[in-house]
C-alpha cells in the first residue's frame, strides 16, 4: 500500500477514512487535506484546493503520492440550492485527479458515487448493477458523469481508478454535509439532547443506508484487490441496511423510552422519492467479497454510545 493523499478529509467520510488509513500505513503515510484546517491539530494536513490542478499536482509530487481517495464533493441537497456550482466542483475535482493520473504521477484513485445515480425509474427494489440510470438531481448527474468518465479513463488510458456507490452514510464523528440522507444522523444528536427530532423525510420514506465503520471497510477493501478481480470499471453497488425514518425512531425508542419524533417533509423528500429503497451488491460480493456487518440494532447501539459520551449523558441510557 502506497503513500495516500486524502482530497475533502474534514468531512463526513474523509474523517474516519484518514484515521483508518493511518491505522493501516501509518500516519506519515496518509496526507489529509481539505480547503479549511481541521477542528485538531495534524501534523500531516496541508491545505489544498482540489479545483485548483496546478496546487494538487504540487502536492502529489511534493510528497511522493501513490493514491489519492477523492471525497471532496458538493451533496445532493446543497448541490440543489446551487447547481452549477455543485456541477462546477464536483466534474472539475475529478478530470483534475484523472489528468494527472492519466499522466502517470498517481498509480491508483478513489472516487465515490452514490445512489443518487439512480432515478425515478429505476426499480427500487434490491435495485441491480446494471438498470436503468435517469437521476433528477444535480448531484446524481455529476455522480453519473463521474461513472462514465472513470470507465472512460480506465480502459482508455490504462488507469486504475476504483469506486463503489454509497447509499446514506451515518456515523457519530464527523456530522454530514447536506445530504438527503442527513436525517439518519441529525435523529441521533436530537435525540440525547432534546429528546425530539422533526424529520424532513415523510415517515415511510425508505432508503439505503450504511453505518460508517462498513462504508470505509468497503473503500479499503476494493483498494486492497487486484486490478484483474474487478470487473466492473465505473462503479459497484454496495449495500447495508434500508429503513424508514419511523424504524429508525423506534429502534431509538427501545433505548430512549420519553424520545419523540414527528415530520414535515422539504424539498429533499422528492430527491427521496426518486431513490431506490434497497440495493442489489451481489457483483461486489462474488468480486472482492463485500458484506456489510452492522445492522439497524447494532448501528443504534453504537451511535447511541459514542454519542452519550459527547453529550455527558452514558447512565441515562440503557446499553
Amino acid at each position: 500500500m502506497g503513500k495516500a493523499l486524502v482530497i475533502g478529509s474534514n468531512g463526513q467520510i474523509g474523517t474516519d477514512l484518514v484515521e483508518k488509513l493511518r491505522s493501516l500505513k501509518g500516519d506519515e503515510n496518509v496526507i489529509a487535506s481539505d480547503i479549511y484546517q481541521p477542528a485538531k491539530e495534524d501534523p500531516f494536513f496541508i491545505l489544498l484546493d482540489a479545483t485548483d490542478r496546478e496546487a494538487v499536482e504540487k502536492a502529489i509530487k511534493a510528497q511522493n503520492i501513490d493514491e489519492v481517495y477523492l471525497m471532496a464533493a458538493i451533496l445532493s441537497a446543497k448541490a440543489e440550492q446551487m447547481p452549477n456550482k455543485a456541477w462546477d466542483i464536483n466534474m472539475q475535482v475529478l478530470f483534475n485527479i484523472l489528468e494527472l493520473g492519466k499522466q502517470g504521477l498517481i498509480k491508483k484513485i478513489f472516487w465515490p458515487s452514490s445512489i443518487a445515480v439512480f432515478g425515478p425509474n429505476t426499480p427500487r427494489i434490491n435495485t441491480p448493477q446494471y438498470t436503468i440510470m435517469d437521476p433528477n438531481t444535480v448531484y446524481g448527474i455529476s455522480k453519473l458523469a463521474g461513472e462514465r468518465w472513470i470507465e472512460y479513463y480506465n480502459e482508455h488510458y490504462n488507469m486504475d481508478v476504483r469506486s463503489v456507490r454509497y447509499p446514506g452514510i451515518i456515523s457519530w464523528k464527523t456530522l454530514p454535509g447536506g445530504g438527503t440522507t442527513d436525517y439518519a444522523v441529525e435523529i441521533f444528536h436530537e435525540a440525547l439532547k432534546n429528546k425530539k427530532y422533526t424529520s424532513f423525510l415523510s415517515k415511510n420514506t425508505r432508503l439505503p443506508m450504511m453505518y460508517m465503520p462498513d462504508a470505509i471497510d468497503a473503500t479499503i477493501n476494493i483498494m486492497s484487490i487486484p486490478k484483474e478481480n474487478l470487473r466492473i470499471k465505473h462503479s459497484y453497488n454496495i449495500a447495508g441496511i434500508s429503513f424508514t425514518p419511523e424504524e429508525l425512531a423506534d429502534a431509538i425508542k427501545k433505548r430512549i423510552p420519553d424520545f419523540e419524533i414527528d415530520y414535515k417533509p422539504d424539498f429533499r423528500q422528492a430527491i427521496a422519492d426518486s431513490w431506490p429503497e434497497s440495493i442489489d451488491d451481489d457483483m461486489a460480493f462474488k468480486d472482492w467479497h463485500w458484506h456489510h456487518k452492522y445492522d439497524l440494532d447494532a448501528m443504534v447501539d453504537d451511535m447511541l454510545k459514542n454519542l452519550s459520551k459527547k453529550y455527558n449523558k452514558e447512565e441515562s441510557l440503557p446499553l
